[in-house]
C-alpha cells in the first residue's frame, strides 16, 4: 500500500481543511516546497497536491506552488483541483505532473474522463470525495445525487488508474477514517482505491494495510500535527 502525503494549497500555502470548510483552514508552512521536501526527504514514493482555490473556482488557482513543488522534489506528484478540461490536463503532465486527480469533472462531463484515460494512460486518477455515501463537488461545496459506487462504475473500463474515496466527514478531524466504506468499495471495483480522510494515528495505517484491496492511503493533518510520523509510518507499509 502507497502512502501519499497531502499538501493542500489555499492562497499559496499548505493548509488543511475541517471537513472541507475553506472557513476553517489552518495554515501549516508558508513555502510549499520546502513542505514537499521534507515528505520526500522521510521517503515518501508519491506525493498528493490539491489546489483548493481551484477546486471552487473551477481553474488552477495555485500554479506557482505547484511549480515550485515539481521543481524541488523528484518523486511523482499527483495533483486535483480546478482542472476541467483536457488541455489542462496535457498541460499539467507537460508541466512534471505523473497523475491528474479528476474530481467534478468526472461527474459533469465522464466522456472527457473517459478520453483522458484513453489518451493519458496510467496518469488519471478519479478522486470521489463522498458525504454520506453521496458524490459531492464543486470543492465539497456541492452534493449531488449519484453514490459513489455508481459514479466509480462509470470508469471500470476506462483505463483510470485510480479511485481516490474521500470521506469529507471526517476529513481534517483525526476522527479515523471510513475503512468500512472504502473497503466495500475496493470490493466491488477493479481499479484501485486509495483511502483518504480522517487518519489519526499509525494503527488507522495499520487497519487499512490489513484492508483487503485498498492501494493507498492520503494522510495530511495526523502528518503536520505529529500525530503520524511519516519515516515511521511507511516503515510500517514495508515491513
Amino acid at each position: 500500500m502507497i502512502l501519499f502525503p497531502a499538501i493542500d494549497l489555499k492562497g499559496g500555502k499548505c493548509v488543511r481543511l475541517w471537513r472541507g470548510d475553506m472557513n476553517r483552514a489552518t495554515v501549516f508552512n508558508d513555502d510549499p516546497p520546502a513542505q514537499a521536501r521534507e515528505f520526500a526527504s522521510a521517503g515518501c514514493d508519491w506525493l498528493h497536491v490539491v489546489d483548493l482555490d481551484g477546486a471552487f473556482a473551477g481553474k488552477p488557482m495555485n500554479a506557482k506552488a505547484v511549480d515550485g513543488i515539481l521543481a524541488a522534489v523528484s518523486v511523482p506528484v499527483q495533483l486535483g483541483g480546478g482542472i476541467r478540461d483536457l488541455a489542462m490536463i496535457e498541460s499539467w503532465l507537460s508541466r512534471g505532473i505523473s497523475r491528474v486527480v479528476l474530481g467534478t469533472l468526472a461527474l459533469r462531463a465522464p466522456e472527457i474522463v473517459r478520453s483522458a484515460c484513453r489518451k493519458f494512460p496510467g496518469k488519471i486518477a478519479i478522486g470521489i470525495d463522498a458525504k454520506a455515501g453521496r458524490v459531492a463537488v464543486e470543492g465539497w461545496a456541492e452534493a449531488s445525487e449519484m453514490t459513489v459506487l455508481d459514479l466509480a462504475r462509470k470508469f471500470e473500463d476506462s483505463g483510470a488508474a485510480a479511485i481516490i474515496h474521500t470521506d469529507i466527514e471526517r476529513d481534517g478531524t483525526l476522527s479515523g477514517p471510513n475503512i468500512a466504506a472504502t473497503k466495500d468499495l475496493a470490493a466491488k471495483l477493479s481499479i484501485p482505491v486509495i483511502a483518504s480522510g480522517g487518519v489519526a494515528s499509525i494503527d488507522d495505517i495499520k487497519a487499512l494495510k490489513n484492508a483487503e484491496k485498498i492501494a493507498g492511503v492520503i494522510v495530511g493533518r495526523a502528518l503536520y500535527d505529529g500525530k503520524v510520523d511519516l519515516k515511521a509510518a511507511l516503515q510500517v507499509l514495508k515491513s
